[in-house]
């Protein structure tokens, strides 16, 4: 059972998130507490990005056996959240295939996997047992809850989307569009590419390593845009927006690297060429930044720019030529035996990406208004301060600490 456990301010509202099942079991179950209640969402609204979860250009196998149709068995009634946690049940059509199988052993650890340090965590009898939990099956359910979570940010005007930004060794040219209509772009193409020219020459990479019988990661990006100021705090280590939102990011299966804005590029320059200047709008009241290097967040606080976030995944562990191994049955070395997997699964990582930002985003909503209903949180957000000078009242006068 997976636990999405988002730290609660000193009111009781977070959201918790609960998964359970393997990957070739009967079913998969979630289980969402804390979403206010009059929240419109049906079982189309989910299913969507399930979809979206099953295509990309590299999957494997599996994606041809699973149509994932959610099933709500509690805290949606008419359509309406009811304030009480919410379960989902999700099958698994491939376990009719393993139901009465009878299943061969599994002795030898395949690197970049759980196999062996769950075998040794646990005293597993069979490899197996760990790679059944650890599997990326299990994301089916996150994006589940986060599309409950997306519907309830999109309440409060805040979209959430993503797509992929280098594959392999090729890297995206950027379009010049705004991050929404990238987002279009990338919908429209297997490989969730933002800019149409490249879609063919990243398919072509993908068929070369299938080709070659190897795997392929990359980067992608997910977004947030028209968060409020204010979210998260740096007043504890573990309530900063960013640490929050790169925990949730890392937890997905193969990611490996998180930066925000553009951090790594960032980390070769001097202070001078990377902060984000701060000036006056248009309207000579709000204040914003003239560029996004710090990717929305400052001090562990959303500072009302769009949240940037890049995520690196690293190439699928499962490889059909195998890798080199120990037998933990025999003690000898022998080539890692092959299991169904996809050759490049980076642009079904979009919509897990976007599904755990989405559930980091609605809990630290929730922490900054609180309400157990949409109708209580609305005019709560409404009076919300944002980053006005005439807002922020000032004192500009000397004074002392007087501990």
């Amino acid at each position: 059972m997976m636990v999405f456990l988002l730290h609660k301010e000193s009111n009781d509202i977070m959201i918790r998130i609960l998964t359970a099942g393997e990957s070739h079991g009967p079913m998969l179950t979630a289980i969402i507490e804390g979403v206010p209640a009059g929240l419109h969402i049906t079982t189309s609204d989910i299913n969507y990005d399930l979809r979206r979860r099953q295509k990309g250009f590299g999957s494997g196998g599996r994606m041809r056996i699973e149509k994932d149709q959610i099933q709500i068995t509690s805290g949606i009634v008419e359509n309406k959240t009811t304030g009480g946690p919410i379960s989902l049940l999700l099958e698994n059509r491939d376990y009719k295939n393993w139901q009465d199988r009878e299943i061969a052993p599994l002795t030898t650890p395949r690197p970049g996997h759980a196999d062996l340090t769950g075998a040794v965590k646990y005293r597993y009898p069979d490899l197996r047992y760990s790679l059944e939990r650890a599997s990326a099956r299990e994301t089916a359910m996150r994006v589940a809850a986060g599309a409950i979570c997306k519907k309830l940010l999109r309440e409060f005007s805040i979209s959430v989307g993503g797509y992929v930004v280098q594959l392999g060794g090729v890297k995206v040219k950027m379009p010049p569009f705004s991050l929404q209509q990238c987002l279009e772009v990338a919908e429209k193409n297997a490989v969730r590419c933002p800019n149409e020219e490249q879609v063919e020459e990243i398919e072509e990479h993908i068929k070369k390593a299938m080709k070659a019988q190897d795997t392929l990661g990359g980067v992608v990006e997910v977004f947030a845009i028209n968060v409020p100021v204010g979210l998260g705090t740096y007043v504890q280590y573990d309530r900063r927006l960013d640490a929050q939102i790169a925990a949730a990011l890392m937890s997905i299966p193969a990611i490996k690297g998180v930066e925000f804005g553009s951090a790594f590029d960032n980390a070769k320059k001097r202070g001078s060429e990377v902060h984000d200047e701060i000036v006056l709008h248009n309207d000579e009241e709000r204040v914003v930044r003239k560029t996004n290097r710090a990717g929305g967040v400052e001090g562990g606080i959303s500072n009302g720019e769009p949240i940037i976030v890049r995520i690196a995944m690293k190439p699928i562990s499962t490889v059909v030529r195998g890798f080199q191994s120990v037998n933990l049955a025999t003690g000898k070395s022998e080539l890692t035996t092959y299991e169904r997997s996809d050759f490049c699964a980076l642009p079904r990582v979009v919509p897990i990406a976007e599904a755990m930002l989405s559930i980091v985003l609605a809990n630290a909503l929730q922490q900054k208004i609180g309400g157990d209903s949409i109708a209580e949180m609305k005019p709560r957000f409404e009076n919300l301060l944002s980053a006005n000078v005439k807002d922020l009242h000032l004192r500009n006068e000397k004074w002392k600490f007087n501990y």
